[in-house]
């Protein structure tokens, strides 16, 4: 009677983490720890094979400089790799003239062909400028830096973007993963770990490397800027009053009144020109001023309301968490800066 051979452990999942110029260090070099760390540090069980092995991979194999000028090491050219488990794009600093589109043709090539070959696609960040370019991600959610949104969408008008979520998943093999603002790369490289290693493991590295799940979302990181390249003179003459006279009482009424427009007419240029409704408008203004005194001073919750404008502090407390996520004693204990590193 033989006796049944035990099954084969699984093997490590390989992961390319892309290098390329625009990149930034952090990112890269953050992901490639996290990853490698099974087979670093002995999280993996004896006589188990580490989950992942990650390497830095690029269009050519051989030094490379990134963004901020550290120079990296690309162990393989993309010539070289005919498949792989998991592609993964990191951060990348835009130039101010926007993402250079098509200067890497090679690796969106490569990458659309990773897809086709069962890999999946992940960017953190701003990485999704890259892998919008295979057109894989047109029609699918994505997430991207809050700071980069505007210009991600006006660059692929046809991929839905949510910066305010910190891990959107999409295709038809939940194969397509965009993380959002900078360290939102830890919950992708947590729930990857998870994905294929368990939740466990998960547990495990995060409390190795004190990483957090963004459960909140990123709402509250946003800092909120009315739009002013609309081109409307008298709505930007309203918004420039309204910056620093939104705490008065009816901030409203005296900007139609100051702007010498019908009513009507002047909601709905306001909303046409900001794609917000004037009150809306004002909420937003007077919420980010809340935000910055609850960061920056010891006033009570009931002060700062009053403050920016609203004499009734439960509105207050109800409209900021609906516009944050955080009730503001939570925001103040997440921003405010610590008594021992005040100076």
């Amino acid at each position: 009677m033989h006796r049944a051979s035990a099954p084969a452990a699984p093997a490590a999942r390989h992961v390319s983490l892309v290098a390329l110029p625009e990149a930034a260090a952090s990112t890269l070099f953050g992901l490639y720890d996290v990853l490698n760390a099974f087979a670093l540090m002995g999280l993996a069980a004896p006589g188990t094979p580490a989950p992942f092995q990650a390497e830095i991979v690029g269009e050519a194999a051989g030094a490379l400089t990134l963004a901020s000028g550290v120079p990296v090491q690309v162990q393989r050219g993309i010539e070289d790799i005919a498949a792989t488990d998991i592609v993964i794009v990191p951060s990348v600093v835009l130039p101010p003239q926007g993402w250079p589109a098509g200067r890497h043709p090679g690796l969106v090539a490569w990458a659309r062909a990773m897809h086709a070959r069962g890999a999946l696609l992940c960017s953190a960040c701003s990485g999704i400028f890259l892998l919008a370019e295979t057109g894989l991600f047109d029609g699918r959610d994505v997430t991207v830096h809050f700071n980069y949104a505007h210009s991600f969408t006006a660059t692929y008008p046809g991929v839905p973007a949510h910066p305010e979520r910190v891990l959107v998943i999409s295709g038809l093999r939940e194969e397509l993963i965009t993380s959002g603002a900078s360290t939102t790369w830890h919950d992708m490289v947590l729930y990857l770990i998870a994905r294929h290693a368990g939740a466990t493991a998960a547990q495990q590295v995060a409390r190795l490397f004190a990483l957090q799940w963004h459960q909140d979302g990123l709402t509250p990181y946003m800092v909120f800027e009315g739009r002013s390249d609309h081109g409307d003179a008298e709505i930007g003459q309203a918004q420039q009053w309204l910056s620093t006279h939104f705490s008065v009482a009816n901030p409203v009424e005296e900007m139609i009144k100051r702007s010498k427009l019908a009513e009507r007419t002047f909601k709905r240029r306001f909303a046409s020109a900001t794609g917000l409704t004037p009150i809306a408008y004002v909420q937003r203004l007077r919420i980010e001023d809340a935000k910055r005194r609850l960061e920056r001073t010891d006033a009570s919750v009931d002060e700062i309301s009053w403050r920016v404008g609203y004499e009734d502090a439960a509105f207050f407390r109800r409209l900021f968490k609906r516009t944050t996520g955080l009730a503001p004693g939570a925001y103040r204990k997440r921003f405010s800066i610590p008594d021992f590193a005040r100076p």
